[in-house]
């Protein structure tokens, strides 16, 4: 890969950018760096293709931040376009969003399974020279004036101008930076399933989300007729069969038109927080994605607010690399309340579709008189499509 001229000043570094973490926000980092001629490197703990994070859902903003490095139209191509986000109680349209009006070349929300994007996003990362050392995991981490000391589980030592923990909730990086991560986490637990599913009322080019008094349920369209569930459950499996995903649509889908479970592809449970890292640098460390800011699934945000976060390094990094240190003050100060306004966005849905039984018709009703307001649709598709923070 070809280096940068402060690089070829600094022999003693192996590398400029380590990163921590291959998911989507670290791949999209390494890619963006390396499409402009910086040293870097990736470890993953995982081997690869083992990928139990399951994102399907990449917003409008995030393919056109992802152009430039040559792999939003892969992902376009593999992707299925839902062009509208509902809310419903049962069989009631509470809050339509549409999509299909928003100014930009991408007025949908595209469904992909986060594989796929992982998958186009090490390809073309691979394409520019690099690659990802795997399964390596990072033991210790110290940082001076002038770079950072990985140590790794094989014994190695890797010296880098500057450390990147994209490594997610859990993260190593953090840990050893010893930046806090504030926040708290829900009572419920998620259930996650991709489907097979019969019936009318499976949408085809729409995202819903249910709501109901035991609880919300989200159905998603994805290619290859195969559908995403997700719940809350006070106790979820631990592996959701067909007939634990066909009672929860039974009680909280739609009711005119049952929705029947074919069979369950994949299914999980997890546990949801909401957590913002009190800061996203500590010298030559720094933080993005899942390791500075964990939130609820509700509007699908996580894996592109860390896609964002990758791209807004990747600038800072550069201008850091060429002597400009503050910019990587400036790339914290300008994502971190972009990370706060997320997370509070997610709780509000997440709080609305779960409310006591006592608020729900109020709950509905307001919706409802809110749904007429085209500003407000408006408003609500800026903001699921990330064009906000244009």
């Amino acid at each position: 890969m070809n280096t940068t001229p402060a690089s070829q000043a600094l022999p003693d570094f192996d590398t400029d950018v380590l990163i921590v973490g291959a998911g989507p926000t670290g791949l999209t980092l390494a890619t963006a760096l390396a499409a402009r001629g910086v040293r870097t490197r990736v470890i993953d703990r995982l081997h690869e293709g083992i990928n139990t994070s399951r994102a399907a859902v990449v917003h409008a903003r995030t393919l056109e931040v992802l152009e430039p490095l040559g792999v939003a139209q892969a992902l376009v191509a593999q992707g299925l376009q839902a062009q509208r986000f509902t809310i419903r109680d049962r069989d009631r349209v509470l809050m339509p969003v549409a999509f299909d009006q928003l100014p930009t070349r991408y007025p949908y929300t595209l469904m992909v399974s986060q594989a796929t994007t992982e998958r186009v996003l090490l390809e073309r990362f691979e394409q520019l020279g690099g690659r990802v050392q795997r399964p390596r995991t990072l033991v210790s981490l110290s940082h001076d004036d002038v770079g950072a000391t990985a140590t790794l589980d094989d014994g190695s030592r890797l010296r880098a101008r500057y450390v990147v923990g994209c490594d997610g909730m859990h993260s190593v990086v953090r840990e050893q930076a010893r930046i806090a991560f504030g926040g708290g986490s829900y009572g419920e637990s998620f259930v996650l399933a991709d489907v097979r599913l019969s019936g009318n009322a499976a949408p085809r080019a729409e995202v819903i989300l249910y709501f109901s008094p035991a609880g919300m349920v989200v159905v998603a369209p994805l290619p290859d007729g195969v559908h995403r569930i997700v719940a809350t459950v006070d106790e979820a499996p631990e592996q959701p069969s067909a007939h634990d995903v066909q009672a929860l649509l039974d009680a909280r889908g739609p009711q005119q038109q049952r929705l029947r479970v074919d069979c369950v592809l994949w299914g999980s449970r997890f546990r949801v927080h909401h957590r913002v890292a009190e800061r996203y640098r500590v010298g030559r460390v720094l933080l993005a994605g899942d390791a500075a800011h964990v939130h609820s699934p509700a509007g699908g945000q996580g894996m592109n607010v860390g896609i964002l976060d990758a791209m807004s390094l990747a600038d800072a990094l550069i201008k850091a690399l060429a002597g400009n240190d503050a910019a990587l003050d400036a790339y914290g100060a300008q994502r971190r309340p972009v990370a706060e306004q997320v997370v509070a966005f997610a709780d509000r849905l997440t709080r609305l579709a779960t409310v006591r039984p006592g608020l729900r018709v109020l709950r509905n009703w307001l919706l409802s008189a809110l749904s007429r307001l085209p500003a407000l649709r408006a408003k609500l598709a800026w903001r699921l499509s990330g064009l906000v923070y244009r």
